[in-house]
Formats: structure tokens, sequence, C-alpha cells
């Protein structure tokens, strides 16, 4: 998505995340060692879906001002699904009385949060008024 926003502040937000999504990782890792599993990766389904979304919306508005309010709509799908996600996980490890766990699962989820607010941010300064003067 980075590559293919038009205007500066999506790609930065972009980037921006994609480095959070590192020391996300970092943090998912400590959950596992404070729980004595191994961790592993897993595809998920339903972010590849969103992003196969994120793909269409890329060919669709190639070129338009519509493509960055598209972009950053697929990307808050993204976050809302891993907003989602993390909630789950910080409550039921606090249900299981891991503190520890929990609080790491809650700095991902307040920064999941933080970058949701921030795509709106971006989309309401300019972006989706600038798709909407071209649809118009």
């Amino acid at each position: 998505m980075a590559r293919a926003a038009q205007s500066p502040e999506p790609k930065a937000a972009f980037e921006k995340h994609k480095g959070q999504t590192e020391g996300q990782i970092e943090r998912l890792q400590q959950v596992f060692e404070l729980i004595g599993k191994p961790a592993h990766g897993k595809t998920c389904d339903a972010i590849e879906g969103i992003l196969a979304e994120g793909d269409e919306i890329m060919e669709e508005y190639k070129d338009t001002a519509a493509l960055d309010a598209g972009l950053l709509a697929a990307a808050q799908a993204v976050e809302h699904y891993e907003i989602t996600s993390y909630g789950t996980l910080k409550r039921w490890a606090l249900v299981l009385g891991l503190k520890d766990a929990a609080a790491l699962l809650d700095e991902t989820l307040q920064e999941e949060a933080q970058t949701d607010e921030d795509l709106i941010g971006i989309a309401d300064a300019a972006v989706n008024a600038d798709a909407m003067k071209t649809a118009a």
C-alpha cells in the first residue's frame, strides 16, 4: 500500500505502521515466552482477504484521487481486525491472570487504535474530499 499511495501522508502512515509491526512481533514473541510456548507464524485468511480487497482497489482506482481514499479504507479494515484480535487476546490474558502478557498485548492494542485514528485523520484532512471531487 505504501508503494501504491499517491499522497505523502498515507505513504508515511503505511511506512510507520510497517515499523511498528516489527515491534509488535517482538512483543508477541515475549507473550509466547511468558506462557512457555513456541512462537510461530500463521497465515490469517481474514487479513489475506482484506489485503486482496486492497489489491483490487489499487487496480480499479490506479492513478485517480480515489486510490488513496480506498487504500486508507483497506488499511482501516486491517486495523479494525487487529484491534478486535488484540483486544480479545488481552482480555483472555487478564482472565488467565497473565498480567505481563496482557500489558504487552495492550501496548500493541493501543498502537493499533492510534494507527486507526491517524488513518482517519489523514482521510479527513484531504484525501476523502479529493476523492469526492473527482467522483462528482
